[in-house]
């Protein structure tokens, strides 16, 4: 027998996992159309100022509209369980685009990034900061169109929700320089994680690795990156100076 939330979204699949959700595709019986399901974990559900945080920062979210952001459709509470229904993207995140085809040409990564920066931009403009700009919240259909997924949701979990997971929101790889000294996120924040995820893209690696995520977060603070060039002969010069700009130390 299918479970069914809201009395309207009938699960099809589990199609991921995460630190913080289950993720299914689903059908909207309601509007007939297919959806995905973010279910939370049990452990968040207890938390009264987790799920508080995330109600409101899915209700911001709910706000964007716009073709290279995933939109956010519902929020609510089945028996014990805690969901957000969010846009079916028919299509893969693009970490599994990187670990397959890395690097990308110049013109490939040119085109997701003006509609990954777009989607930022977009929301920016709403006074919504994504703070967990990475690869894996960046889905890619077969076509080429890039949607940004998650937007805001980073904000709404807690040291506490940190320690419970083990995960790092906010991916150590991509953290900014604010982040990392513990300082709240703001735009700027956004744009080196892109740069980061660009640089990403024309080398197949990220400018900054380590063995434990504290020595990682302080290479954001305190080294400088090997030009991507340096790496991949074949980046082009001018969009190399985008990406270096967007991942400088201000």
């Amino acid at each position: 027998m299918s479970k069914i939330f809201g009395g309207r979204y009938e699960v099809i699949d589990r199609i991921g996992a995460g630190g913080m959700a289950i993720v299914y595709k689903a059908k909207d019986l309601l509007l007939n159309r297919v959806v995905t399901i973010k279910v939370l974990r049990e452990q968040f559900v207890s938390d009264e100022d987790f799920i508080r945080r995330f109600r409101r920062e899915a209700q911001s979210a709910a706000s964007l509209s716009h073709p290279n952001i995933v939109s956010v459709y519902d929020v609510g509470k089945e028996g014990d369980m805690e969901y957000i229904v969010m846009e079916y993207v028919e299509g893969r995140n693009l970490k599994e685009i990187i670990r397959e085809y890395a690097p990308l040409s110049t013109d490939q990564s040119i085109n997701l990034g003006r509609q990954i920066t777009k989607a930022i931009q977009n929301a920016h403009e709403h006074h919504i900061i994504h703070r967990d700009i990475k690869p894996h919240n960046i889905l890619v259909t077969a076509e080429g169109h890039a949607k940004v997924t998650d937007f805001g949701i980073a904000r709404a979990v807690s040291s506490a929700t940190v320690t419970h997971t083990g995960d790092i929101i906010g991916s150590v790889h991509y953290l900014s320089p604010e982040q990392a000294k513990g300082l709240v996120s703001n735009e700027q924040s956004d744009i080196y994680s892109l740069g980061i995820v660009l640089y990403e893209l024309v080398t197949g690696r990220v400018p900054y690795d380590g063995e434990t995520p504290i020595t990682i977060a302080l290479k954001h603070l305190q080294e400088q990156p090997v030009l991507p060039s340096k790496i991949n002969p074949l980046v082009d010069k001018e969009f190399e100076a985008v990406i270096m700009r967007a991942i400088a130390k201000s």
